[in-house]
């Protein structure tokens, strides 16, 4: 049986994520070897293949992290006791700054979900067509409210705003004039102006 944990208590499942993470963002996912990732996490083949049927697996678990953090900020976002118009904001705000704050996971996912078995690629399919429902079900809300124009429809606004999230990984850097916040703020002003009545 495999160790759960290194020496610092790092649970190997998260030591396999934490370099395939790192090799697929520096090398591409097609061109990392399971080899490599074992070596990088400090484990044996043995050990990928017990928590991870394939390097495929950890592919689709790069970026299936993401999106349940994702999914449950939303949630409790849309469930909380706020104006419609301050949860559409914060919830608009909030997945701008959990996607730059993992954006190795983003840009792997947006070049790299081509290559996900069939399966693997109708289950993340799912899973992002529900957070966007869920996005898209709370602009609803507010256009029912007559809070946001109905002049753009939900599904519209709803794809502006994450397409300009699934380009953060190609312009923006840590090191550059403005904060994951700075950014999801003028991001989320933008979708609410596209919004208003």
């Amino acid at each position: 049986m495999a160790r759960t944990t290194d020496g610092d208590g790092t649970p190997v499942p998260q030591r396999l994520l934490a370099a395939a993470t790192r090799l697929f963002a520096d090398q591409g996912y097609d061109r990392t070897s399971v080899q490599e990732i074992v070596e990088a996490a400090g484990v044996t083949k043995g050990a990928l293949y017990h928590y991870f049927g394939s390097k495929d697996d950890l592919l689709h678990e790069v970026y299936a992290r993401l999106l349940r953090v994702q999914q449950e900020r939303l949630d409790a976002f849309a469930n909380a006791d706020e104006p419609i118009e301050k949860r559409v904001r914060d919830a608009a705000a909030d997945v701008v700054v959990t996607t730059i704050e993992n954006l190795d996971d983003a840009m792997i996912f947006f070049r790299s979900m081509h290559q996900l078995s069939p399966e693997k690629n109708k289950q993340v399919r799912a899973e992002r067509r529900r957070y966007h429902e869920r996005f898209r079900a709370l602009i609803e809300e507010g256009q029912e409210a007559g809070v946001f124009t109905r002049a753009n429809p939900a599904d519209l606004v709803v794809d502006y705003h994450f397409g300009s999230i699934h380009h953060l990984s190609t312009w923006y850097r840590p090191d550059g004039p403005m904060s994951p916040q700075q950014v999801a703020d003028h991001l989320a002003d933008l979708l609410l102006r596209a919004l208003r009545p």
